[in-house]
Order: structure tokens, then sequence, then C-alpha cells
């Protein structure tokens, strides 16, 4: 994933206004938002699946893995890492996130 930004690790209190300014409706930016975070929560995943296969072997049993100290430290700091809605939502109010409404064909 890019650079981590500096996000606060637990929830704040924020005012729904600046939600609206971007796009002109919360549930537009809550969309937006919402779409960002998936994005966000996969890229973390694959990020951490191709560093855990490096401890992955074909004779590894099941008390070899449970003792690896990297794993375990590694994995550890994925689960303190913000949660990824967090990510979009610092993504959406710096002006961060790319996004556009689908043109109607009517």
């Amino acid at each position: 994933m890019e650079k981590r930004y500096n996000v606060p690790a637990n929830t704040i209190t924020r005012n729904v206004e600046k939600f609206t300014v971007p796009t002109g409706n919360i549930y537009e930016s809550v969309m937006i938002i919402a779409k960002r975070a998936n994005q966000i929560s996969a890229e973390l995943k694959q990020e951490l699946s191709k560093k855990l296969e490096e401890f992955s072997g074909i004779s590894d049993t099941m008390e070899e893995v449970f003792e690896n100290r990297e794993q375990i430290e590694m994995s550890r700091y994925y689960e303190k890492l913000p949660k990824p809605g967090l990510f979009a939502t610092q993504e959406f109010l710096e002006g961060r996130i790319y996004f556009r409404k689908a043109e109607s064909n009517k």
C-alpha cells in the first residue's frame, strides 16, 4: 500500500457538513468512502498475504507456524493499524480520493 498517513487509530467526532462539500450529498460521500475503504482493505490483505508467504514452507507444521515470532509480530502490526474506513475518511476529507459521477444516457 502507498505511504501510510497520519490517521487516528480510534474514532473521533467529525463535522458532518464537511462530508457534503465535495459531493453535495452526504450519502454519496459515504458511498465514496465505503468503496475506497474496500479498496484499502483489499490492498492491506494482499500486502499481508505476500509477507506471510515468505514464512510458509512445505514442511511447516502447525507448531512451527505458531512459534514464529517474526510472523506473529507482523500480524500484530497489521492488527494495530487503523481500520480501512478511517484511512478512507481521512483521504476523502483531505481531497485525495478521485471520484466521478456516472453519466446518465437519458
